[in-house]
């Protein structure tokens, strides 16, 4: 009797898988489906990677060694020329003024008008990307105080294969990997002339201006680059899938049915566009072609096994003799 349950069980779980498909399939075997080419504008795109960086990136050292008195800027503040961003004692101001202090407030704050310190000025306009020093740090001539970016920009890296396809002017499309559904354009204002060797691949920087730049961009973020370097208008194109190959193992599409068998027509094919072909001969603006629809494959698990299916429990010995009624 339990031996007749599980079999009732196991047919009635697959009557029940194969009644949903059906009732999706509509119980027809898979066919033909038809579409009709289309004609669309088509753009030839090089795919590359680049990153965000400063156009001009500047940094601020001190004009001679001393101490940091004060810090009038951050980092992310909107610098002009001339701007001061940090007031500085020489060497010998530090000196001066620390025996002063010893000698008492009065004299300190003598000496602290007298002996002026020195400005930190921004040579040009931009924005702080670098704050590297902190109040009362002893610098050196050498230390890098502060760094400030005039205008953010994208640099690529094409291989020698593409280079030769792309141009000043040229428009991109950048998206970067932090902001995936965030798209902005640019176009290439520069082509470095010398390239760079690694793992016996060349390759050479392009850079691109944005027309405008967001604000959630920051430096070395990286961006994913497609750059336009063809445009076609009225490309006739239709889906990759309904382009075949004849019996004699030609490039074919299948203009028509009869008796459900496919009639193959050749055809010539040009340049894709993801899951589109375009076609240059034999076909014309408005026709139809078929395509095969996929049909019902099981699914496996990775053992090899219909997930669909159910498999028997592990049973001991005792248990395998009461199924079977012994």
């Amino acid at each position: 009797m339990k031996k007749i349950l599980i079999i009732l069980v196991i047919a009635a779980l697959a009557g029940g898988g194969w009644y949903a498909y059906a009732k999706k399939t509509g119980g027809k075997k898979p066919g033909y489906r038809p579409v009709q080419a289309q004609l669309r504008d088509l753009s030839e795109v090089v795919d590359t990677t680049g990153v965000v960086e400063p156009e001009n990136r500047v940094e601020i050292q001190p004009s001679a060694s001393g101490r940091i008195e004060e810090i009038l800027a951050d980092e992310g503040d909107r610098i002009k020329a001339g701007q001061v961003l940090a007031l500085m004692s020489s060497s010998d101001r530090v000196a001066i003024l620390d025996a002063a202090r010893a000698a008492g407030d009065t004299q300190y704050e003598q000496w602290k008008e007298t002996y002026k310190p020195i400005k930190v000025l921004s040579p040009i306009d931009g924005t702080l990307i670098l704050k590297n020093v902190v109040q009362g740090q002893t610098v050196g001539a050498s230390t890098v105080l502060f760094a400030i970016s005039d205008k953010l920009i994208v640099s690529a890296s094409l291989d020698e294969s593409d280079i030769g396809r792309v141009k000043r002017g040229q428009t991109a499309s950048i998206v970067l990997d932090s902001y995936p559904d965030k798209r902005v354009r640019g176009t290439i204002f520069k082509i470095l002339d010398e390239g760079t060797t690694k793992n016996n691949v060349v390759t050479y920087t392009v850079k691109l201006r944005l027309e405008r730049v967001p604000e959630f961009f920051r430096s070395q973020m990286t961006a994913n680059i497609k750059i336009k370097v063809s445009e076609r208008k009225n490309v006739l194109l239709i889906p990759a899938s309904a382009v075949v190959t004849d019996p004699q193992g030609q490039t074919a599409v299948i203009k028509e049915l009869k008796d459900g068998q496919p009639v193959y027509s050749r055809v010539e094919t040009g340049q894709n566009e993801e899951d589109q072909v375009e076609i240059t001969s034999g076909l014309q603006e408005g026709e139809t072609v078929y395509y095969a629809s996929q049909g019902y494959t099981a699914q496996v698990d990775a053992s090899g096994k219909n997930p669909l299916m159910p498999s028997r429990p592990n049973m001991n010995r005792q248990q395998q003799r009461a199924v079977r009624g012994h």
